[in-house]
């Protein structure tokens, strides 16, 4: 008669596996290929990975227990912060002058934060290595085929395709997809891999139509490098340098503007976006205290509440919008969240730090953070490296030979 196994195939389980595999899929490497092409698909592509997660945790219940999820996410003085956050944001709707557009952004934001919030509860305490391997391999995928098409196809893309947009917003995602692929890489030892990786993206964003991924990804490699140099000491710079930047902006005008002068003339975009600022933080001193409410830096450049070529910066926004409170609760944000981010790993640090670095870099540069596309491709991000973490759970077992002969029957 045949041994009975002692291990009886669950379909519950086998199907959450096979969800979840599609999911990931999905994540790390249909959105990077897609959103090259695509403006909308990271925006419709993403919810759809996450309700794969959500269903496949249903399933076979591997995720983190409801009760104790909540619990270490609601602890954690980030996300009270956020939380805070978001309460002004809702505040600012009394005051601001687009109150239409202002509770759509709102409604889009919280619905974003959910989102991830849920992919978060959504995740097994142990991620599979075969679904992780997807990531660097969806991530070099997209970068060979932006090298390809912005080295054979440029001239055609631009008249073929919706417009550059589409090409810049893809080559954004590579820049922060490029970081968790290449931390996962080296906490499997493959570290020229990592490395090939990296620059394959670099050469894709070298053939990107805007600067500022390339611009990004090169803060993010600085944030790497010196994380993997001191460890301690790069979390500290890469929180304080944003914390910082988000805290003192409406002093940044006033600093910048006479040290670029001279060398960029008075006459250079830059110079007259930062006197537009500084002539924004002069006229009305108390409004950055309250801010003008949601979406007036935008707006208020259609109607004239603005200058034209005020800047398109989240530095600029966040103060003009939400005033000293709403940056002050960012910046808090960003210190505690930054310094919390892979440290339960050290080798998963200096990746973790480059993502941040990467993010915010591109939100300063004026990437276009009030966006859709922007906020779920941080949660992507966010998921993805929160999924990494959860892939470093193997342990070193003992060799062969090392292991003591057995007795004889």
């Amino acid at each position: 008669m045949p041994r009975a196994t002692s291990h009886t195939p669950d379909p519950a389980v086998d199907a959450a596996a096979l969800l979840r595999r599609l999911a990931f899929f999905g994540l790390t490497a249909v959105i990077p290929v897609t959103a090259l092409v695509s403006r909308r698909s990271v925006v419709i592509l993403a919810p759809i990975g996450i309700a794969l997660l959500i269903i496949a945790a249903l399933l076979d219940g591997a995720q983190r227990p409801l009760g104790a999820g909540l619990t270490r996410l609601g602890g954690a003085r980030a996300i009270l912060a956020g939380a805070l956050l978001l309460g002004w944001c809702a505040l600012s709707l009394v005051w601001t002058p687009f109150p239409g557009p202002a509770s759509e952004r709102l409604l889009n934001l919280a619905a974003t934060v959910g989102l991830t919030v849920a992919g978060y509860l959504a995740l097994p305490d142990r991620m599979r290595s075969a679904n992780l391997y997807l990531l660097p391999l969806g991530v070099g995928a997209a970068a060979i085929g932006a090298v390809l098409l912005g080295l054979f196809s440029g001239a055609a893309l631009r008249g073929g395709f919706e417009d550059d947009s589409a090409l810049e917003r893809g080559a954004m995602l590579l820049a922060l997809l490029v970081w968790p692929a290449a931390a996962w890489l080296r906490s499997r030892r493959r570290d020229m891999e990592a490395l090939g990786l990296a620059v394959v993206v670099a050469l894709a964003l070298v053939l990107a139509p805007g600067p500022v991924p390339l611009l990004a990804l090169a803060c993010g490699a600085g944030a790497f490098a010196l994380s993997a140099w001191r460890q301690r000491l790069g979390v500290r710079v890469t929180a304080g340098v944003a914390a910082g930047l988000v805290a003192l902006a409406p002093l940044l005008p006033f600093i910048l503007r006479p040290l670029l002068t001279p060398v960029l003339g008075p006459l250079h975009p830059t110079v007259l976006s930062l006197k537009a600022w500084q002539r924004v933080v002069t006229s009305e001193p108390l409004r950055l205290i309250t801010g003008h409410g949601l979406e007036t830096a935008i707006r208020g450049k259609v109607i004239g509440m603005l200058p034209a070529n005020a800047p398109a910066s989240l530095l600029f926004e966040i103060w003009y919008e939400l005033g000293i409170v709403g940056a002050f609760a960012a910046a808090f944000v960003l210190w505690n969240g930054i310094r919390h981010s892979g440290r339960e790993h050290p080798v998963l640090t200096p990746g973790a730090m480059a993502t941040a670095a990467t993010a915010f870099a591109s939100a300063c540069l004026g990437i276009g953070t009030t966006a859709s596309w922007w906020f779920t491709s941080v949660t992507v991000v966010v998921l993805i490296f929160i999924a990494t973490e959860r892939g470093q759970f193997r342990t070193s077992r003992p060799k062969a030979s090392a292991l003591p002969p057995r007795s004889a029957a």
